[in-house]
């Protein structure tokens, strides 16, 4: 039903994986939600130093984007960043398909399909949360992603729309995704309120079911369930995880990125390492902000994604206000932050 892609892309930072290479171990136990804004490659550079295990999304990307857009702007990462998803936003299968093939080839480790996002601007393009009116078409869409590549696929869903509370239809959504090959569910414990409500009261309003995903994972007890929405510590995690199979973070670590500090000894039960300092997670950060702004990466586009990293601490406000205020300037270098630095240590 699928033409193979002959698109393959092109460019210096990223190439073609070659036939057999290996590609990073999925490990859904912890993820970083994607986030529109938030999670472009300095970020996941970023977060990446804070844990080896955590599994990465990126923003989504829309089918289209990847099949007319400027591919290595929009799917280009470094290769530190593994393991690495990528989030896609549609609703034609053909599309997906095509856009699959090309993502494989950059080198992803898992595709990931969008049906959570509830915007205005996703629904007018037919995709995001919206598409849980369709099971159908978005099985349809489910087994286009399967059959173009090897890579795990995945969806990332909402427990319902609009004031729709039954189990029953959530679950039939869940299951008509498993049987088009979907290898894990991640479900956003809220239903998407399609009208009158912004993407962050969508985020805060509808009340949490976690039950309904706890009950999922008893129902669909061989297929991989991840929990997702109002989670804020790694200890409210390990609650999470005595029920199902991962957890995903997205505003908080994004806002409070040292609560990464000891995820792979509290998550992944990794032996404790000597707990590094903020300061010293912002040290390993410069050789990277110095090699970007020798290709001509304006600073502010990676300072935004650390403003949050002294959250709570003295003289955090300084620093955020410091960054702020100075980031953007014409010419700003790492001089900057080191005069940001000052302002904490």
């Amino acid at each position: 039903m699928f033409k193979t892609s002959s698109e393959s892309p092109e460019g210096q930072r990223v190439t073609k994986v070659a036939a057999g290479e290996n590609r990073a171990v999925v490990n859904r136990r912890f993820c970083i939600a994607p986030m529109m804004d938030c999670s472009d490659r300095h970020s996941r550079f970023f977060l990446r130093l804070f844990s080896d295990r955590v599994l990465l999304y990126t923003e989504m990307i829309t089918a289209a984007a990847v099949l007319h857009g400027d591919r290595d702007h929009l799917l280009g990462f470094n290769k530190e960043e593994h393991p690495l998803a990528v989030q896609l936003g549609g609703s034609d299968p053909e599309q997906l398909f095509r856009a699959a093939r090309i993502c494989a080839e950059y080198g992803y480790d898992e595709i990931n399909l969008n049906c959570g996002c509830p915007s205005d601007r996703v629904q007018s393009g037919s995709f995001g949360a919206c598409l849980m009116n369709d099971p159908a078409l978005v099985a349809d869409c489910m087994a286009a992603l399967r059959s173009a590549t090897s890579l795990p696929v995945t969806v990332k869903h909402r427990t319902g729309i609009d004031q729709q509370d039954d189990y029953d239809i959530f679950a039939g959504f869940a299951g008509a995704q498993i049987d088009a090959g979907a290898q894990a569910l991640i479900v956003h414990a809220r239903n998407a309120w399609l009208q009158g409500l912004s993407p962050k009261q969508n985020r805060e309003i509808p009340p949490l079911k976690y039950d309904w995903v706890y009950r999922l994972k008893r129902d669909f007890p061989d297929h991989e369930i991840i929990i997702n929405g109002g989670i804020k510590t790694l200890e409210a995690c390990r609650q999470h995880l005595l029920h199902v199979d991962g957890v995903m973070l997205g505003r908080e670590p994004y806002q409070n990125p040292y609560l990464l500090h000891n995820v792979d000894q509290v998550i992944f039960d990794q032996p404790m390492a000597e707990v590094p300092s903020r300061i010293a997670m912002l040290h390993r950060l410069y050789p990277y902000i110095e090699q970007q702004l020798g290709q001509g990466m304006p600073l502010t586009h990676m300072v935004r994604h650390i403003i949050g990293l002294f959250h709570g601490e003295p003289n955090a406000r300084r620093w955020r206000r410091y960054l702020s205020e100075n980031a953007h300037r014409k010419k700003a270098d790492i001089e900057i932050l080191y005069e940001a630095e000052r302002l904490v240590s």
